[in-house]
């Protein structure tokens, strides 16, 4: 294998001009838009005979990271299941981002109203570090967590 790192992390969506207002409230931004309809080839490729959707790549560049996710609105074929209910299920389950401030983004997040699992817990990693995380939900219900690493001069 010569895997290299993560390209994106696709995130369906019932509404993508709400979910796009949220991951925007987050501190992502589009920088692509994703074609309604694309060729044949590229539909079989995501196991689909056709398709109709609306979404974007949305990307968050801070301190020299670039995150990206692919936002989508599927239009047709349309799926109106909620999410996973819950963080053990099998499956891609959440997905964690790092903040330089976990504190201050508990506290933005429940001000704008998001549903929160927690305040942040903190988690003792070895002597010398330890991480303070908190789970929310997009619009949707899709899990996502917030980790704030610390370490300690020795």
């Amino acid at each position: 294998m010569n895997i290299t790192g993560l390209v994106h992390v696709n995130i369906n969506c019932s509404n993508y001009e709400k979910s796009k207002a949220f991951y925007e409230m987050l501190g992502f931004e589009e920088y692509w838009s994703v074609p309604e309809t694309n060729t044949e080839a590229v539909a079989n490729a995501v196991g689909m005979s056709q398709y109709r959707v609306r979404g974007s790549l949305m990307s968050l560049s801070k301190a020299n990271q670039r995150t990206i996710i692919d936002l989508l609105e599927w239009k047709s074929p349309r799926n109106e299941s909620p999410p996973y209910a819950t963080l053990y299920q099998p499956g891609l389950a959440r997905i964690a981002l790092s903040t330089a401030d976990i504190g201050a983004d508990y506290l933005y997040l429940k001000n704008q109203g998001v549903e929160l699992l927690s305040e942040p817990v903190t988690v003792k990693m070895s002597e010398n570090s330890h991480t303070q995380f908190f789970c929310f939900k997009d619009p949707d219900g899709t899990f996502l967590e917030l980790v704030q690493v610390f370490v300690t001069e020795q």
